[in-house]
């Protein structure tokens, strides 16, 4: 096991480049099952779940090479009807595998799946559209298994009780663009995730009207072919070094950070007093102004504050004098980091989805242990801010959805390292 081991108390000053977005490449990489030639994805980051789901594709037939941020992934031997345990187990976006397999192959076998534990995450919108267009659809030994002589075009809604879903929206499209005749989606997911994926789909030959809109018109069954395309840049990693920046009272320049999907980040953050200007080659994120206040946030789908960024603004708002609160509405049980937070000497207290912050002078390190992939970086950035060591276990979470993050903040100031359980601590610099 590996750990993460950060001395804080240090400003943070340099630059930082963004990757690309690992929420926006896993769909594209299923949807390159679809098409009747090789894909060829740029700009993709080097992850765990990169690697996880180039496993589910290989296990169904395709084949996947990545170097160099790039990936090619060629479809052809794409015949296996069934995606594995043992492999999707490890990633809840596995399940993005089931609508190609069942616009190409009428069939799907695909396990329930796995991912970070932050409370029930039900695939029921999946299955409702997969059922829209035609499929069958039986539970068994923790597999799903869809079957369908064919697809037909449907008009359905798939909203659900917490609002849209953006698994469900880019699943159940895979299928759609294979199905014959229109389909029309009503409650679809308005992610740019889901926007990369509707003109990934379109520069391969499909037709979809309505991208970025809650409706999406689609005249399916039209062949497919491979494309090369380069992913957007991962509008939530920006968000997190934009927190770093802020909890230290730092000023980094950010390069590649995607302004236009981060509006509700970037508000809440001008809110508490960051100032976010722009810089030679990016955006400077100036958490120096010395005057910062509470907020209240209430996480929402897009364009409202996306969950993937609540544990990183309740790290930062532990240090922000003053009362704030947080309410998670997309997972009311994603509050995990806050009894971490507590260990560092943060007064957070949580009762029925909503979080009460009070502000604290300072921080204090201590081991802590991540519970997801964004619980990771809440508690390395607050690790950051801590005065003394910080060790932050159960680090694999964050290889989930970080590219090198120690070597990126250690590139800005941080004393920061990771080393496995069998080396000794090394010496960080005060």
């Amino acid at each position: 096991m590996e750990r993460i081991i950060i001395q804080g108390g240090r400003r943070l000053e340099g630059r930082v480049s963004v990757s690309g977005s690992k929420n926006a490449t896993l769909p594209l990489m299923a949807a390159a099952l679809l098409a009747d030639s090789p894909s060829v994805i740029t700009n993709v980051p080097e992850l765990r779940d990169i690697q996880t789901m180039a496993d589910v594709l290989r296990s169904l037939g395709a084949a996947v090479s990545f170097s160099a941020n790039t990936l090619t992934i060629d479809p052809a031997g794409f015949a296996n009807t069934e995606a594995p345990y043992d492999i999707v187990r490890k990633m809840r976006a596995s399940i993005y595998v089931m609508g190609p397999m069942l616009g190409r192959l009428h069939r799907a076998k695909v396990s329930l799946p796995g991912g970070c534990a932050i409370g029930p995450r039900p695939i029921d919108l999946h299955l409702k559209g997969f059922e829209a267009l035609g499929a069958r659809i039986q539970l068994e030994h923790g597999y799903v298994i869809a079957n369908a002589e064919s697809l037909r075009g449907a008009d359905f809604n798939l909203l659900g009780a917490s609002g849209s879903s953006v698994g469900a929206t880019c699943n159940v499209l895979m299928a759609a663009v294979m199905a014959e005749g229109e389909s029309v989606i009503h409650g679809a997911a308005c992610e740019p995730d889901v926007v990369e994926l509707i003109h990934f789909l379109s520069r391969m030959g499909a037709s979809i009207e309505g991208a970025g809109t809650s409706t999406l018109r689609i005249a399916g069954g039209k062949a497919l072919h491979g494309v090369e395309h380069r992913v957007i840049a991962d509008r939530i990693e920006a968000g997190t070094f934009m927190t770093a920046a802020a909890i230290t009272r730092s000023c980094i320049v950010i390069e590649n950070a995607p302004l236009h999907h981060m509006e509700a980040t970037t508000a809440k953050l001008a809110e508490i007093g960051v100032a976010i200007e722009p810089a030679d080659g990016g955006v400077a994120v100036r958490g120096d102004t010395g005057n910062f206040r509470p907020t209240s946030i209430t996480t929402g789908v897009y364009p409202g504050f996306a969950t993937d960024m609540q544990a990183q603004f309740m790290a930062l708002l532990a240090t922000v004098p003053g009362t704030s609160i947080i309410r998670e509405t997309i997972y009311v049980d994603r509050f995990m980091h806050a009894a971490e937070l507590n260990r560092m000497g943060a007064n957070i207290r949580v009762l029925s989805g909503v979080a009460t912050v009070e502000g604290v002078e300072r921080l204090s390190g201590a081991p802590v242990m991540a519970s997801d992939l964004r619980a990771s970086a809440a508690l390395v950035i607050a690790g950051l801010a801590a005065e003394g060591t910080t060790i932050v276990n159960r680090i694999y979470h964050i290889d989930r959805g970080y590219e090198h993050i120690e070597r990126k903040l250690r590139a800005v100031g941080a004393a920061i390292a990771r080393v496995s359980d069998a080396e000794p601590e090394p010496q960080l610099p005060e």
